[in-house]
């Protein structure tokens, strides 16, 4: 218990002030500045200073102070902080040999601290000590080569000092040591401020900012070989440490700048050759293109220009496009302009496809335009990449847009290429196809029609033959029959015409074709054949086309006990109004004598035939129609009889319900009540008696309580 409760932090109780009023006296913050400037007077005063007034007293001094450095020392010599502060005492009393002495021991216990080297070098060079404070950055830079800052140091001394060559060979050594970038940019400044470009050259070739791997490689015997055999341009000694585009650029820049612009030259093209193919960089092109701009060769810049936009990745060459458009606005004539927005438009194409490579819209996009601006084998080979990318699924709604690039492929090689090629394009489609689940009529009769064409009628016959074969569709039917009654093969068509009924018999637009042929070339026996057995199956898509073409045949024919007995064969099949009515329009056409006799009758049964109808608008429609034949044709007695014939249009209302079964309301409809079924149904009749007795009711009692407007209504 003990332990958890020790364990636990207490927190302490915050005292509650009782009483809340304001203090009499009140602090300000004047007043607490004040205090708070008091207490800095508070400080205790420093030491008193020791002063010494003879030698013996000074010797003490050194004495104490010597002993007390030598204990910091060995209780702790790893501290450099008091080695530092014992040589810089020893300074100060100007014991240069003691600080000396103080600095190589320290260095012997840490010879590697900086700050230890530079405190040493930087007391000599104090003192004056030129040769000693050489040989301490001697020892500092042999000792530790890669702390630049003894390098800068020491070149900065000797450079101080007026001894050029001494810096120069400063920076020789530190080369050897291949340091960072920007002690080369050090040691090219220091050659340029000396203007000795002989050592320029030397510090940026020959130190191998800017040359080939491969020589690097080498090592410096190597390179000195390779120069001594005379293989570039620069007879300076060659080692490769930051082969970096910028280093290149700089390098040209300053041949340029001091007016060497062949040498200019031969550095940016052996930067391109450098870096070949694998490692471009725009940035090496646009300095390249720049310069060339500045020497007036146009046309150079056009081919550096356009031989990096087609090697360097487009997302990598933003800065390159946009200084190349500059360049054509500037320079170039309406041909150079449209070929950098056709680059531009290429690329987003390019973006595009490659994000969704079945995004077969684009492929539309940019195949028109590299079909407007290319050449034949970019266009070939665009259509070859986007023909690559089949549907992943055979549902033939994915494949509707991805079959117009094999159309479009065919007919770019037709128009533009050779027929050879565009044969192949179309027999790849179609063993592309997957038959067996779907295939496109439309690719079929284009290539039968390319062959035709070329004047190869039996390889187009044998394409649309196997297509049928393999996959028969109405399409392929109808584009082969149409094919053969071009060239005026009849047999043909009948051929095909029957196998398309055995292959489709409910297709009523084929059998309606098939007649028609017939009738053409005279055969009526057998366009009536046809017909008859069209009207004979047992399953017709439009079977009211099929009747009304038959009918049409017979009455063409002038055939009219045959086409009365298909419209009584078709009225055993359907009562609809529409057949009623053409039955009787025929028979008013037909024939003139008893012409309207027969259209009455067939009016007449109709109406019989009607009655039954739950369909009271059809009977209606009929009734119109009889009643417009009366009024042309008819006396005043038939008009009276169809006008007691026509029915009344009354109001209803019905209940409504929804799908769940509760109640939706009330709709009002018109309903048609016919004299014929009033007469038949005694029931309506006394409906009607009712609501007149109730009206006369209504109209009664209301005259009964207004009695003073039957008195005015009297007067007046």
């Amino acid at each position: 218990m003990a332990s958890t409760a020790a364990g636990k932090q207490r927190i302490p109780k915050v005292a509650k002030v009782k009483n809340k009023a304001p203090a009499e006296v009140q602090i300000t913050a004047e007043q607490l500045l004040r205090e708070a400037k008091e207490r800095e007077l508070e400080l205790l005063p420093p030491p008193p200073q020791q002063k010494i007034t003879d030698v013996e007293e000074l010797n003490d001094y050194k004495l104490r102070k010597r002993k007390t450095f030598e204990d910091n020392i060995r209780k702790n010599r790893t501290v450099i902080s008091n080695w530092i502060k014992y040589a810089q005492w020893e300074e100060s009393l100007k014991e240069i040999q003691r600080a000396r002495s103080i600095y190589e021991r320290a260095l012997d216990v840490d010879y590697r601290n900086v700050t230890l080297w530079l405190k040493y070098a930087e007391m000599e060079m104090k003192n004056r000590q030129v040769n000693h404070a050489r040989n301490i950055w001697d020892r500092a830079i042999t000792t530790l080569p890669r702390v630049n800052q003894f390098w800068y140091k020491y070149t900065y001394m000797e450079e101080m000092l007026g001894n050029v060559a001494g810096s120069r060979q400063v920076f020789e050594r530190w080369m050897e040591w291949q340091p960072e970038e920007q002690a080369w940019h050090s040691y090219i400044n220091f050659e340029l401020r000396y203007k000795e470009l002989q050592f320029f050259a030397q510090a940026l070739l020959g130190s191998g900012l800017v040359w080939s791997l491969p020589l690097w490689l080498l090592g410096r015997q190597g390179c000195r070989a390779v120069v001594q055999a005379g293989w570039f341009f620069n007879p300076a000694p060659l080692v490769i440490v930051h082969p970096d585009v910028k280093n290149w650029i700089k390098y040209a820049r300053f041949e340029e700048k001091h007016s060497y612009f062949a040498h200019a030259r031969k550095v940016y093209e052996r930067a391109v050759e450098f870096f070949g193919e694998e490692h471009m960089d725009e940035h090496l092109y646009v300095a390249f293109a720049k310069f060339e701009e500045n020497q007036k060769e146009f046309e150079r810049v056009r081919v550096i220009y356009k031989y990096a936009l087609d090697r360097i990745p487009k997302q990598d060459a933003q800065n390159l496009f946009k200084n190349y458009t500059i360049f054509e606005k500037k320079f170039g004539d309406r041909r150079g302009i449209e070929d950098i927005i056709v680059s531009k438009r290429r690329f987003q194409y390019e973006e595009e496809v490659k994000a969704n490579p079945h995004n077969y819209d684009a492929w539309f996009d940019y195949l028109r335009l590299v079909e407007s601006d290319a050449d034949a084998e970019t266009v070939r080979e665009v259509y070859e990449r986007a023909i690559a990318n089949v549907p992943p699924i055979q549902e033939k709604r994915h494949w509707k847009r991805y079959i117009y690039l094999w159309i479009n492929y065919a007919l770019y090689e037709e128009l533009e290429a050779k027929a050879k090629r565009t044969r192949q394009v179309y027999q790849a489609c179609i063993e592309l196809l997957p038959h067996k689940k779907f295939t496109f009529a439309k690719m079929w009769l284009l290539y039968a029609q390319f062959e035709i064409r070329q004047k190869n009628l039996p390889l187009a016959r044998r394409a649309l033959g196997t297509s049928i074969g393999k996959c028969p569709k109405n399409k392929l039917f109808k584009g082969y029959i149409e094919l053969e009654l071009q060239l005026r093969e009849f047999d043909r068509c009948r051929k095909l015409y029957e196998k398309f009924l055995e292959f489709a018999p409910e297709n009523c637009t084929s059998w309606i074709k098939f007649a028609e042929l017939e009738t053409i070339l005279g055969d009526i026996d057998r366009a009536r054949a046809i017909y008859e057995l069209a009207i004979g199956q047992p399953r017709l898509d439009m079977p009211e086309v099929l009747w009304k073409s038959y009918i049409d045949f017979e009455i063409e024919q002038e055939e009219y006990e045959k086409t009365r007995n298909l419209y009584r064969r078709l009225l055993q099949r359907t009562q609809h109004v529409k057949v009623w009515i053409s039955f009787a329009q025929f028979e008013l056409s037909a024939g003139r004598e008893q012409r309207l006799q027969r259209c009455r009758q067939v009016y007449e049964e109709a109406n019989k035939a009607m009655r039954s109808c739950e369909e009271k608008e059809e009977r209606v429609m009929l009734l119109e129609s009889w009643r417009g034949f009366e009024e042309e044709f008819g006396t005043d007695a038939s008009k009276e009889r169809i006008d007691k014939l026509m029915p009344e249009k009354i109001k209803k209302r019905r209940k409504l319900q929804a799908e769940d079964g509760s109640d939706a309301g009330w709709e009002e409809y018109y309903d048609y009540i016919f004299p014929e079924d009033t007469a038949n149904q005694p029931n309506l009749k006394l409906l009607a008696m009712a609501k007149l007795w109730k009206k006369q009711q209504q109209e009664s009692e209301a005259a009964a309580m207004d009695p003073d407007k039957d008195i005015d209504e009297s007067q007046t």
